[in-house]
């Protein structure tokens, strides 16, 4: 009897580090072809359109990310591994059941952590980093996100009592989970990424909270107002910024990976603007730093990703995602400090602005101010 994998909705767990991560997707099939939907709370749906059932088991790609879902079927059950492929020895174990159960089994939530919270991060005991955490309680849940100077924590959902917290998210790369309590208006908790990351988090409620401007910290070093770089093309021929498409235009270099949630949201924004506006003197090259070292791995990732997200820009084949790798490869930079950057060159080629990090769609407010921001500035340099 040849083994299926039943339709509708399923309630699944990855288990991370002593806690636990719970998710929904849903499977949906035509024919004998499968695909489903991966549920990231009610914000977001993440379409699944590589799934294949093989013996008794099922391998499910995860979007455009090279992790897969792989596990043996047993009627309702699903037993196996979430595995990051490019990751040696990534693998954490992963359970499913077919069943009309939410996320959340029993959800409760409080309003005691409603509002903004500027918060410090602390990974490995000394480094230290800021954060704002914006959080609303909707029905029984509580909603919200971190933002970093690097990008944000993407869509975050979870449950609060009048003391603690728990949020996760899980868009097929990000695997998060916050916990923490409350006292008064302080705040303590652990963040836990994945197999074994871990940072601490501290702060206070405050309306005001704010971290440094993203425009401000990345820039070029003292003695450069240009950028010059040689990076291969998805055809393998040589690009670089004296090619004669990129002459007389605003260019924007998006420093980026294939591998980055947050460069995907950013990528989501660019793809729909530049569809609507690449008539006008400006052209967009995205700078792939990919999870190897390898010219066909890279371009294969950054061919998938153009073709789902209906990209019309350019890419290059920058080099791996390391930052401090990332670096050496545009030496004129202070550092690379977020993947997501970008770099704004105006049409005399002077670097004008570099905006680190990004603040996507789940930061709400923040994410309208950065397009607003975006537009005017883009559309200052196309006047000038």
């Amino acid at each position: 009897m040849k083994t299926t994998l039943n339709q509708g909705l399923w309630r699944a767990e990855i288990r991370m580090q002593q806690d636990t991560l719970p998710f929904n997707f849903e499977v949906l099939k035509n024919g004998d072809e499968y695909r489903a939907n991966l549920i990231n709370g009610d914000q977001e749906i993440i379409p699944l359109d590589e799934i294949e059932v093989t013996g008794d088991s099922v391998f499910i790609t995860l979007h455009i990310f090279d992790i897969e879902l792989r596990a043996k079927i047993n009627e309702d059950i699903l037993e196996g591994l979430y595995i990051k492929n490019y990751e040696e020895g990534y693998r954490v174990p992963f359970t499913a059941k077919h069943t009309n159960a939410k996320r959340f089994l029993n959800p409760m939530s409080s309003s005691k952590f409603d509002g903004k919270w500027q918060v410090t991060f602390v990974e490995e005991d000394t480094i230290k980093f800021p954060g704002i955490g914006i959080f609303k309680k909707e029905g029984d849940l509580l909603k919200g996100t971190f933002l970093t100077e690097t990008g944000d924590y993407r869509y975050l959902e979870g449950t609060a009592t009048d003391s603690t917290m728990s949020l996760y998210t899980f868009d097929g790369n990000h695997a998060f989970i916050f916990n923490a309590t409350a006292k008064n208006d302080s705040i303590k908790g652990e963040f836990l990424s994945g197999m074994e990351y871990r940072a601490t988090f501290s702060g206070y409620k405050n309306q005001d909270a704010k971290l440094t401007n993203a425009d401000d910290l990345t820039f070029l070093k003292e003695g450069y107002d240009n950028i010059a770089f040689s990076f291969p093309g998805l055809d393998g021929k040589t690009v670089t910024l004296n090619d004669k498409k990129y002459q007389d235009k605003v260019v924007l270099l998006q420093i980026f990976g294939t591998w980055c949630p947050n460069c995907m949201d950013e990528t989501i924004f660019y793809a729909d603007w530049y569809n609507k506006h690449q008539n006008e003197a400006i052209e967009i090259i995205g700078l792939a730093y990919e999870a190897k070292n390898d010219f066909e791995y890279a371009k294969a990732r950054v061919e998938k990703m153009k073709a789902k997200y209906n990209v019309g820009y350019d890419y290059v084949i920058a080099g791996v995602y390391d930052k401090e790798a990332a670096a050496k490869t545009l030496p004129m930079l202070n550092h690379v400090l977020s993947f997501p950057t970008t770099i704004f060159i105006d049409k005399k080629g002077k670097v004008r602005k570099i905006h680190t990090g990004f603040s996507g769609p789940a930061t709400g407010i923040y994410y309208e101010e950065f397009k607003n921001d975006f537009n005017s500035f883009v559309n200052q340099l196309l006047n000038e």
